[in-house]
C-alpha cells in the first residue's frame, strides 16, 4: 500500500470518529478542525487508557486562550482529557471526572516521547472557573491566557522532560472520553451473537448431499489452530472449554488427526458442522503434503497419528479405501498468527502456495483465519466490533494477500480464548462470523460438484431405459 495512501486512509478514519458538542459558532468551527492528534498518538492513548473514544470539546485556537471557555465547555462532562502542545513536546492529563460532588481520584500525566508514552499518577486534580487546572501539590499547573504549563521537578524527571519548570505551548485541546463499548453496542453485540447462533443451529449443507460440513484447519505450528476449535465449541457449551489441548511447545501439541463434532449444548444434538484439527505446517518436521492431500480425499481416520518421515499409505491399517462425501474436506482454513505474518519464511510460504494449489484441483476453495488480533498493538477491545476497519487489521490483510495470494474477502478474524475463564461476546461474535463464512464456502464447494461425485445421479436422473 503507497504510503501516501496510507497516511491519507489514517486521516479519514480519524475524521469520522471525532464528535463534538453542541452547535456554537465556535463548535461549527472546531467541526472544520481536526485534532493535532496524531492517529498513531491516539491509538496509544486509547490503550493506556483502557479502551476510550474521544469527543473534542475544546481547542484554544478556535474558542480562546481562556479558563472560562475551557470550564464552561468541558465541566460536568465525565472523563476528560486535556492536551497541551509545545513545539517540543505533546503532553496531558486524563481526569477520570470532573462533576460535582464526586470523589477526587488521582489523575494521569503523560508525555510522548516520540511514539511511546511516558505516564505518572498524580494527586486529586480540580478544575474551576477562573482557577487553572493544577493539583493539590502543584504536581501541574496550566495557564492558559498566558500558554504556559508550570511543573514540579519531580514531575518533569517522571516524565523525562527538558529541565525547565515553566514550558510554553502552542495549543491545548480538551476531550470527553467516553468507553468504546457502551451500553448499546454490548446489547447490540449480544443481539448479533444470537442471530448468528441460530443461522449455524439452523443451517443445512447445500443440496443436501451430507449431514455436517468438514472444515479442515490447517497451519504452522503454534498459530491457534486447536484454540480456534476450543473457541468455537465454548461458544455452544457456554462457557469456556479446553477439549484441544494447546501449549507453545515449538514442535506443536497436536500430533493426531482429531474431528470434532459439537453439541449445542451439553445434552444438545450435533451441530451441521465437524471442525477437523492436524498436525502444524513447518519447514521440516510438519505435516507431509501427502497427508494433506488424503485428508481432503477422506482416506485419514479420526486419530491417526502423524509421522512427518512416513505419510499415511493404502496399507495403513485404518486406511479409508472408500471414503463417501461426509468423510471429503469441504473447506479448509489456513491459520496465521498476525503478528507473525510479516515472519513467514520463503519455504513456508511455498508450502502454503502449494497445499492451495492442491485444494484447487480438489475442488476446495480454503480461506484465510487470522488469530491473535486483540493483542496486537493499537487494537483495543473497543476495536474488536469493527475489526475490518481498522487499520492496522487492514495491513495484516494486504500483508497475507501479497504474500500468499488470497483474496481479501478470504481474510477473516478471530479471537481465540488463552486466559479468559469466562465467555466475551464480542470474540464469539467474531469467531461465529468466520464459521459461518466458512459453511458457505463449503456450500459452494458442494454446489460445483460434478453429478458423478454426489452419489445421487441414480436417485434423481432417469436410467436409460427410463428414458426409453
Amino acid at each position: 500500500m503507497p504510503l501516501l495512501f496510507f497516511y491519507a486512509c489514517l486521516a479519514v478514519q480519524r475524521a469520522t470518529t471525532l464528535s463534538l458538542s453542541p452547535r456554537t459558532d465556535s463548535t461549527n468551527r472546531l467541526r472544520n478542525m481536526a485534532t493535532r492528534l496524531t492517529w498513531l498518538q491516539e491509538k496509544k492513548l486509547q490503550n493506556c487508557l483502557g479502551g476510550k473514544q474521544f469527543s473534542l470539546l475544546y481547542r484554544a485556537s478556535v474558542c480562546g486562550f481562556s479558563d472560562k471557555n475551557l470550564f464552561s465547555k468541558c465541566y460536568c462532562q465525565g472523563p476528560i482529557l486535556i492536551v497541551i502542545y509545545s513545539s517540543d513536546h505533546v503532553l496531558g492529563i486524563y481526569i477520570p471526572q470532573n462533576e460535582k460532588n464526586k470523589t477526587r481520584v488521582s489523575c494521569f500525566l503523560f508525555a510522548f516521547e516520540g511514539t511511546e508514552i511516558l505516564g505518572c499518577k498524580i494527586g486529586p486534580g480540580i478544575l474551576e472557573d477562573f482557577i487553572y487546572y493544577y493539583t493539590t501539590k502543584r504536581e501541574l499547573k496550566i495557564d492558559l491566557p498566558n500558554k504556559k504549563v508550570n511543573m514540579s521537578l519531580d514531575t518533569i524527571e517522571k516524565l523525562k522532560l527538558s529541565q525547565h519548570q515553566t514550558m510554553s505551548f502552542e495549543e491545548c485541546e480538551v476531550f470527553r472520553c467516553e468507553d468504546l463499548l457502551d451500553t448499546r453496542k454490548i446489547k447490540g453485540v449480544a443481539e448479533l451473537k444470537e442471530n448468528l447462533l441460530s443461522a449455524i443451529r439452523t443451517y443445512k449443507p447445500s443440496r443436501d448431499l451430507v449431514h455436517q460440513i468438514r472444515i479442515l484447519l490447517l497451519g504452522p505450528i503454534g498459530t491457534g489452530k486447536s484454540s480456534f476449535f476450543n473457541a468455537v465449541k465454548s461458544v455452544f457449551q457456554g462457557h469456556v472449554t479446553h477439549q484441544a489441548l494447546v501449549g507453545s511447545d515449538i514442535t506443536g501439541i497436536s500430533k493426531q488427526y482429531r474431528t470434532y463434532s459439537i453439541k449445542d449444548g451439553k445434552n444438545g444434538k450435533s451441530l451441521p458442522f465437524i471442525l477437523c484439527d492436524s498436525m502444524g505446517l513447518s519447514e521440516e518436521e510438519g505435516l507431509c503434503m501427502e497427508d494433506i492431500l488424503y485428508i481432503l480425499k477422506g482416506h485419514v481416520p479420526d486419530r491417526y497419528q502423524f509421522n512427518f518421515m512416513k505419510p499415511i499409505t493404502p496399507a495403513h491399517s485404518n486406511y479409508i479405501d472408500f471414503p463417501l462425501l461426509e468423510d471429503r474436506i469441504h473447506c479448509v482454513a489456513f491459520v496465521f498468527d498476525a503478528n507473525s505474518i510479516e515472519q513467514l519464511s520463503d519455504e513456508m510460504v511455498a508450502k502454503v502456495k502449494r497445499a492451495r494449489r492442491e485444494m484447487t484441483k480438489c475442488g476446495v476453495a480454503p480461506v484465510v483465519l487470522l488469530t491473535c488480533v486483540d493483542s496486537m498493538d493499537l487494537i483495543t477491545k473497543g476495536d474488536l466490533i469493527d475489526i475490518y476497519k481498522c487499520m492496522p487489521v487492514k495491513l495484516k490483510q494486504e500483508e497475507v494477500h501479497k504474500k500468499l495470494g488470497f483474496a481479501l474477502s478470504d481474510i477473516l478474524v478471530v479471537s481465540n480464548y488463552t486466559s479468559e475463564w469466562d465467555l466475551d461476546p464480542i470474540k464469539d461474535v467474531l469467531n461465529l462470523s468466520a464459521l459461518r463464512q466458512m459453511l458457505w464456502a463449503a456450500d459452494d464447494f458442494l454446489e460445483d460438484l460434478p453429478l458423478e461425485e454426489t452419489g445421487i445421479r441414480e436417485k434423481h436422473l432417469p436410467s436409460v431405459q427410463e428414458k426409453k
